[in-house]
């Protein structure tokens, strides 16, 4: 008898008809219409921030392997067989010893100096706009998305004021839905949106960080090939020599 009374109680309990999904189909093609467009502009967000941080992670660990050894090599050449391929401290060395091999075949005479700034400088740029890569996206979704969720949110509004208009009176049960809906989609829109703005300013930094350390990197490449390896960077520099013990003081004689 007591199981009958509590299987009939919970079949009647009362459905909640305010929950995220309800609030969706009432909204219709509107709502989810902007919960799919946040929804991609979220997974391409987190999409770009993963894969940059891979590849600044990758541009600063070779850093830290160029100070480690690149340097103590005996030529340029043999340096950069060192370094792996396709990464973005070898591109510099490659890109200057090629324009220091495409010097000597120049009609028009040009100062090897300003020649190999102008290779090097191109080199650092490619790979700083490489880097940049997907940035401007973070940016838009950061800027976009708190207005999709307000254009969501004032459909939503409009819809209560509807419901109120044809009702005549404005019932917590009219307007409750409507309401709710408006404001899941403000939620949603600073959700995206945030997230956005933290990772696009955390990886503009990191950026800051790389080209500065390419800059130096492409300034000593310049100085040692300039110089014909004269001048070097103080990584390579030789230790100092150990000055001699002073001779032992001869015994005196009695």
């Amino acid at each position: 008898m007591l199981i009958e009374m509590l299987a009939a109680a919970a079949g009647e309990a009362p459905k909640n008809a305010f929950g995220f999904a309800e609030a969706l189909e009432q909204g219709g093609v509107i709502a989810y219409a902007t919960v799919v467009i946040l929804g991609i502009m979220s997974f391409g967000s987190f999409f770009i921030l993963f894969t940059k941080l891979f590849e600044q992670q990758k541009v600063l660990s070779q850093g830290a392997k160029v100070r480690e050894t690149f340097w103590r090599a005996g030529s340029m050449k043999e340096g950069a067989n060192k370094l792996e391929k396709n990464t973005a401290y070898r591109q510099i060395v490659d890109d200057g010893l090629k324009a220091q091999e495409e010097h000597a075949k120049l009609t028009d005479p040009v100062e090897a100096h300003d020649w190999l700034h102008g290779s090097l400088s191109r080199s650092e740029a490619a790979i700083n706009a490489k880097l940049a890569g997907g940035l401007p996206f973070l940016a838009t979704v950061g800027a976009t998305s708190p207005f999709i969720g307000l254009f969501g949110t004032v459909i939503g509004i409009y819809r209560a004021l509807i419901k109120i208009g044809i009702a005549g009176q404005a019932s917590i049960d009219q307007v409750a839905g409507p309401v709710g809906e408006a404001l899941i989609m403000t939620a949603l829109g600073l959700g995206v949106a945030v997230p956005a703005v933290l990772a696009y300013n955390w990886l503009q930094a990191r950026n800051k960080l790389i080209a500065a350390q390419l800059s130096a990197f492409s300034t000593d490449v310049l100085g040692y090939m300039a110089s014909n390896g004269a001048v070097v960077p103080a990584t390579k520099a030789a230790a100092p020599v150990a000055k001699p013990a002073a001779p032992a003081a001869a015994p005196i004689k009695k």
